[in-house]
């Protein structure tokens, strides 16, 4: 073992300056190798500590990331498999129940199938945090905030740690190569006390970290990012899955306790709710509010605003929120470039395009999200109708005819001009794709909708022999539920070379989180919802252009279940449910089912689409089954290396994974 902290050492200096390289840098998570010697090199001057800083960032999980990333967990997402290749996308292989406890996909705490080794990444903060007060030409105040950072990064990495293990080991200092006994071979901690862990570090880092960071380190934790993944972090710990959970009362420490709280405690809702409030006061202060967008609307869509004024701006604000980079609602974004990124680009910078789709056809792969990844009908079909209700709830929406084939409204019919910019005329479309929320139009790339790209609007098609639909001269490229996704293309990015594509930070944190979590643990906290609860998810929803939750929950004449909104269980579902239609394909979804203990329902249903060999609307829209899925109980939590467990003996394996 202590060879094991020995090689340790020798990676950590082999790899310590994955970093920027210098001073100013607009992405600081987009990090470029750099290499140095010794540990006294690394901590020599502040421009080599700077680099060691980046390092500590530079082992966040690739969320952005197709093959890499667990943004494709849960039910959002169906990856076309080429030639069924396996790999893919590694989080598709974990939706269908191939999880394995011999090699873990996307294993967090070993380092294996294409997961950092986020204890690696835990011991360079401590190495960090334990050399940079050595560093000579830097200010005490300098040295303070660097340090508040790497304690808020060690922080971080065991939160994502707890979320996927449950207990953990807390790895809080740099071992000697001198270590013995438990130190080189720890047990692991009650869930509990790992939160205690995070969250007094957290609170430890906070006084010393600036108010917010300056445009040429965006990507660095400042006070607005520390204070709203804090908030976030307690939700984790409120919610059912953390908050008493017996499903692991036998899931047993060495004293013989369970790991898993097994009482449930309503103030740690309390907890949740007060660093909710707290961040949101921090981010306002700080300039942060959800994003609107006020720059020129691009030209192919003037007449449609003109005519259609509200509706357009409200579309411009959901289809360019998550790509307009660093905007006032980013709290904190993920810019580093995936490791896979240049093998995507490579396979789709060569596609034959028809004449007119150059930007579509550049933006392609990423409007599929990285290689014929397509939205499931599961997805499309949680959106609100255009009254804010679930399709299902809504009294005016023909629910039983949402999968018929309809055609879209006729140019120059009172109907039309409510859809103008949102849809083609006399197109025929499924029953659901009309009469939706704007969320729907803006995220989702829909037959019968359209795409933006910078000099040119499409009207989408995504039948058979059409561009973006199977057999259509994209080589192996389509996507494979007939349901693609816009929402991470920004409409600038063209063909041909990754070097055109407008980058922009992944969301790990915005302000409408916060609003959002801000009801939930309000009505968590409370015996029934009050104004407060709904002022606080009515200013994602008034974004979204919809009607205020009291409003539409309580008309007799729009909803089914009158007043769901007052009831504390209605609230909760509402409240869920607006976050699935705010964060959908962000990684979200997948994580609250989790916190809810839905999954092993949820996750373990067919992933359907539409028939993607069809080469018209009667042959298209056509409910088709693309995976059938499984998530059993033992997928709550993810499974340690088995190799892991024989090295230290004092490791136990998650339940059902033995």
């Amino acid at each position: 073992m202590k060879d094991h902290i020995k090689k340790s050492l020798f990676l950590y200096f082999a790899t310590l300056l994955l970093g920027i390289g210098g001073f100013s840098c607009s992405n600081f998570l987009d990090v470029v190798p750099d290499n140095t010697g010794t540990l006294e090199d690394v901590f020599s001057t502040k421009e080599q500590a700077w680099n060691a800083l980046s390092r500590v960032y530079h082992s966040l999980p690739l969320i952005n990331s197709h093959l890499y990333g667990e943004y494709p967990l849960g039910d959002e997402y169906r990856v076309y498999m080429q030639n069924q290749v396996e790999n893919r996308s590694i989080a598709d292989v974990i939706n269908r129940g191939d999880q394995t406890a011999m090699d873990p996909y996307l294993g967090l705490w070993s380092g294996t199938r294409g997961a950092w080794n986020l204890y690696q990444a835990i011991y360079d903060t401590n190495l960090f945090m334990a050399n940079i007060d050595a560093v000579g030409d830097m200010t005490e105040t300098e040295k303070a905030d660097w340090k508040a950072q790497a304690k808020f990064m060690n922080a971080y990495y065991t939160f994502l740690l707890v979320q996927h293990y449950g207990p953990v080991v807390i790895a809080d200092k740099v071992l000697s190569v001198n270590a013995t006994g438990d130190e080189l071979y720890p047990r692991r901690t009650k869930v509990e006390d790992c939160f205690q862990y995070i969250i007094r570090l957290i609170n430890e880092a906070i006084p010393n970290l600036r108010e917010s960071a300056n445009v040429d380190v965006y990507g660095q934790v400042d006070k607005t990012v520390a204070t709203a993944i804090k908030a976030k972090i307690l939700m984790f710990r409120a919610s059912p899955f953390f908050n008493g959970n017996t499903d692991y009362s036998q899931f047993l420490d060495t004293d013989g306790q369970p790991f898993f709280p097994q009482t449930y405690d309503i103030q740690k809702w309390k907890d949740a709710l007060d660093a909710v409030n707290e961040a949101i006061d921090v981010c306002e202060k700080n300039g942060k509010g959800l994003y609107r967008y006020d720059k020129n609307i691009y030209g192919y869509d003037r007449a449609d605003y003109e005519a259609n004024r509200d509706v357009m701006q409200t579309l411009y604000d959901l289809r360019m929120l998550v790509v307009d980079p660093w905007n006032k609602e980013l709290v904190w974004g993920f810019s580093n470039v995936p490791v896979d990124a240049h093998n995507d680009w490579q396979a789709i910078t060569n596609i034959p395009l028809p004449s007119g789709y150059d930007s579509y056809g550049g933006t392609y792969d990423v409007f599929c999200c990285y290689g014929s990844t397509g939205a499931t009908l599961a997805a499309a079909e949680r959106y609100y109708t255009k009254n804010g209700l679930p399709m299902d709830e809504d009294l005016t929406f023909n629910y039983n005819a949402r999968y018929d084939v309809t055609v879209t409204p006729s140019t120059g019919s009172t109907e039309y001009e409510k859809t103008r910019g949102l849809l083609q005329p006399d197109c025929p479309v499924a029953g659901m794709y009309l009469n939706r929320e704007l969320r729907f139009y803006a995220n989702l790339g829909i037959t019968g909708g359209y795409f933006r790209s910078h000099s040119n609007r499409i009207a989408t098609l995504m039948f058979a022999e059409q561009p973006g639909g199977r057999y259509a001269k994209f080589g192996v490229q389509y996507i494979a539920t007939g349901i693609g996704m816009q929402k991470f293309v920004h409409p600038d990015t063209k063909a041909g070379a990754a070097a055109r594509l407008l980058k922009f930070p992944y969301p790990i944190m915005r302000m409408a989180d916060l609003y959002l979590m801000k009801a939930e643990a309000l009505t968590q906290f409370m015996d029934a919802p009050n104004q407060e609860v709904y002022d606080a998810i009515n200013k994602v929803r008034r974004r979204a252009g919809i009607p205020d939750v009291e409003t539409v929950w309580s008309n007799p004449e729009i909803t089914k279940t009158v007043n769901k909104h007052k009831t504390k269980k209605g609230m909760l579902e509402i409240i869920l449910r607006e976050r699935d239609n705010e964060f959908a394909f962000e990684g979200q979804h997948y994580w609250d089912v989790v916190r809810y203990k839905n999954a092993v329902t949820e996750f373990s249903k067919s992933s359907i689409g539409w028939n993607n060999t069809g080469a018209n609307a009667e042959t298209f829209f056509v409910r088709t089954i693309y995976q059938q899925n499984k998530f059993s109980r033992k997928n709550y939590l993810w499974p340690i290396d088995i190799e892991e467990l024989h090295i230290n003996k004092n490791l136990v394996q998650n339940p059902w994974w033995q």
